[in-house]
């Protein structure tokens, strides 16, 4: 921890440290389409402490957690694919399979037909990646929910009343899992740091 003092100044100057390196922006996300190894090999590189296979992508594939790769095409895995992979990243270590998939449900009904998504996948992105950076500033004094902001999202979407509570689930959901990242992160930054230099 060098000669800085532990404490609640060295655990915010922490999390703004970690909230640089946290998500990979939307728009840095591959544009050209993956054969199932580089996907792994991909998410491996990227989240640190994960150890993905193909079996485990072809299991959240086969459950319906995230959508089958597109029919007909040896690069079958998109952009799309990785957002989801991405973001079942950050719920892997929180949720069950079958929590991860019930969450999914509620923005994009059947993971398969992505004509009946409530939102896009880019936009459920987006708004994870932007409550998970905020979810490391100013980390002790913040107010961690903050139910006013989804609330006011979910109206900038403009959807159809049936689905506004849906969405606000989801993006609670979304928003209680970028805290627990963040704060996972956060402790194990922590600890890592304090080990090697004991």
């Amino acid at each position: 921890m060098s000669n800085e003092k532990f404490g609640m100044n060295y655990i915010n100057e922490t999390a703004k440290e970690i909230s640089k390196n946290t998500i990979i922006p939307y728009e840095d996300l591959p544009r050209y389409d993956f054969f199932l190894s580089q996907v792994i090999d991909y998410l491996n590189d990227k989240f640190e402490g994960e150890k993905y296979t193909n079996n485990i992508v072809q299991n959240y594939i086969k459950n319906e957690v995230i959508s089958k790769p597109e029919d007909g095409k040896k690069r079958g895995y998109t952009k799309v694919h990785l957002a989801q992979l991405v973001l079942l990243s950050y719920m892997r270590p929180i949720l069950t399979t079958e929590e991860i998939k019930k969450v999914f449900g509620l923005a994009f009904n059947d993971i398969n037909n992505g004509d009946d998504d409530i939102i896009s996948w880019e936009k459920a992105y987006k708004i994870f990646s932007d409550i998970q950076k905020d979810s490391f500033e100013d980390f002790l004094e913040k107010k961690h929910f903050n139910e006013e902001r989804l609330e006011s999202i979910v109206k900038d979407m403009k959807l159809e009343h049936k689905d506004e509570e849906r969405i606000m689930v989801f993006l609670s959901v979304m928003t209680l899992i970028c805290q627990a990242s963040a704060m996972k992160k956060l402790v194990q930054n922590i600890v890592n740091r304090y080990q090697t230099e004991d």
